[in-house]
């Protein structure tokens, strides 16, 4: 699925109209009927009886209107429009369509007219006058209202207004070009809606958010259900943007997917599905064994880290390796930790890396000698921090060409080299995989800055330095060093754990032994990690007792 930004919906839409030469107006007309059918359905799964799904279809042996032909068996039936229909209740129903000047109002007025085809009763409230409309906007709202559909009066002060003759409201405010805090009276209105308790329908994005960053205004829209026209904006891709939205639906109005691909500046972010893994990137999301496979077959990961204070964080990405299916899995660690581990994980081979109980500059000889052998190097799990550790994360860095995985002090230390890191040399087999903390300290920036544009900032680095980003966080993102963005929905808060980290960089690095390219094995390995956390919450009676161990057994 494709992720666009307000500037890429904008370029497309006049791809679409002038180059394709399909009206604004019947863009417009496509977008309201998807917002009104998504208002519908909502009534219908929220307040009918009969459930989900339920329908005003006629079927064999009867007329167009429900009633039985007497002796009649049809082959052909015919079907009402099953979307834009009554339903049991509808009759009950009464919504009230917030509408601003700009063609996101236009959709909005558009979805009025569907809706009351419906059977429901509907009523237009303008945040503008209708004399400052786009033309778009002002035909639409002269089509309701010679539809018989109400304007009712814009109060001056919107927290008076009385919303209680309303069962929903429809969020057709401010579209994706607003940006910035909401002005009056659109804040007022917008504060107003989510104080009433009723349910939101927002159009496109929820009015008050920033639909490339995500992030939320005071007064921002809080929906039940938001209906993305076209494509998923980057907004609503990524949290605090995801919350305000409720239920994304993205529904196609008429604009063709190659229109995207035309545009001066294509779109290359994609929400990581099974279909995008298989498409987008090429991975056998199967995951098939051939029948004289090997246990070499599935390659050979060393997992660097542990100390004697965090021992459990190289052993829980070792097991991960294991688990995702890696052949063989080898941990090094300092020699005082092997009688406290051997024999613990049968399947697991150790290997000693560095004398005593910590790390220090020599081992990294000895690191590159055992990596000869390897398919990918996992470094940081509990590793510790040490004398020297930046000239020897270099030298790991520069003495081998084995696809490297980068996590938890490993990041720390590549941080504190700083910019250093361009004489190392570029090497696109290189993974990393930062908290936000970590992401905030690779780029010298407050968390909080970061967190405000996650898809830019991750997107920025991994370019810049030439490396694939996993910024983890609700809504994992993966960066490519060529620009491509692949934002995962897997996974679940019961995930908010120690120790969950090191499980997905051991699953990144087993990926990538099994033959996966790095950016493969990242957005496969985040996808297969937050199903694996999501299987594990279920078994749990409570998710808060989730652990990272869990996660492994589920993987």
């Amino acid at each position: 699925m494709l992720i666009v930004t307000s500037q890429q919906m904008k370029a497309i839409d006049r791809y679409t109209i002038d180059e394709l030469g399909i009206p604004s107006m019947a863009l417009m007309e496509s977008a309201g009927r998807a917002v009104a059918e998504e208002v519908l359905q909502w009534c219908r799964d929220s307040r009918t009886p009969a459930g989900p799904g339920t329908v005003n279809a006629t079927g064999a042996g009867t007329r167009p209107d429900g009633s039985p032909k007497r002796g009649v068996t049809s082959t052909s039936p015919v079907y009402e429009d099953a979307l834009i229909a009554p339903f049991d209740g509808s009759e009950r129903e009464h919504w009230l369509v917030l509408t601003g000047k700009g063609n996101n109002g236009g959709d909005g007025l558009a979805a009025a007219r569907y809706l009351q085809d419906a059977g429901v009763r509907v009523s237009i409230l303008c945040a503008e006058s209708p004399e400052r409309f786009s033309a778009e906007a002002a035909a639409q709202f002269a089509a309701a209202r010679r539809s018989g559909i109400a304007a009712v009066e814009t109060p001056d002060d919107p927290a008076e207004f009385d919303f209680r003759p309303y069962t929903g409201l429809v969020d057709a405010l401010l579209g994706v070009g607003a940006s910035g805090e909401p002005r009056e009276p659109y804040a007022s209105l917008i504060r107003a809606a989510n104080d009433s308790g009723l349910p939101i329908v927002a159009a496109d994005v929820p009015s008050g958010l920033n639909a490339d960053t995500g992030q939320t205004a005071e007064a921002c829209i809080r929906a039940v259900r938001t209906v993305c026209i076209a494509f998923l904006k980057a907004g609503l891709a990524q949290y605090p943007g995801a919350a305000a939205a409720g239920e994304v639906r993205v529904r196609a109005v008429g604009i063709p997917r190659l229109a995207a691909g035309r545009i001066e500046q294509p779109p290359n972010a994609h929400l990581i599905t099974e279909r995008s893994l298989r498409e987008t990137l090429g991975v056998d999301t199967s995951r098939r064994r051939a029948e004289d496979s090997h246990k070499g077959t599935y390659g050979h990961v060393l997992v660097v880290g542990g100390s004697r204070l965090m021992s459990g964080a190289g052993f829980m990405a070792s097991r991960a390796a294991l688990r995702i299916g890696s052949g063989l899995v080898t941990w090094a660690l300092p020699q005082a930790l092997l009688p406290d581990i051997v024999g613990h994980v049968p399947e697991l081979m150790v290997a000693e890396a560095s004398a005593g109980d910590g790390w220090n500059r020599a081992s990294a000889g000895t690191i590159l000698k055992l990596a000869e052998r390897m398919d990918a190097l996992a470094i940081g799990p509990g590793l510790g921090r040490f004398d020297g550790d930046v000239d020897w994360l270099k030298e790991l860095w520069t003495g081998s060409d084995v696809p490297l995985v980068l996590d938890a002090d490993g990041l720390n230390i590549l941080a504190d080299a700083g910019d250093a890191v361009h004489g190392w040399g570029r090497r696109d087999n290189v993974v990393l995989t930062p908290h936000p903390g970590e992401m905030g300290r690779l780029l010298g920036v407050p968390t909080a800055e970061l967190q405000r544009d996650r898809i830019g900032a991750a997107s920025r680095y991994a370019v810049d330095r030439g490396v694939t980003l996993v910024l983890k966080g609700a809504r994992t993102l993966v960066a490519a060093p060529d620009g491509a963005v692949f934002v995962n929905t897997t996974g679940h808060p019961g995930m908010s754990t120690g120790g969950t980290g090191d499980v997905l960089t051991g699953a990144i690095s087993g990926l990538i032994a099994q033959g996966l390219s790095p950016l493969q094995a990242a957005s496969f390995g985040v996808y297969l990690h937050g199903r694996a956390g999501e299987r594990a919450a279920e078994r749990r009676e409570h998710p808060a007792s989730l652990l990272a161990g869990d996660v492994i057994e589920a993987l």
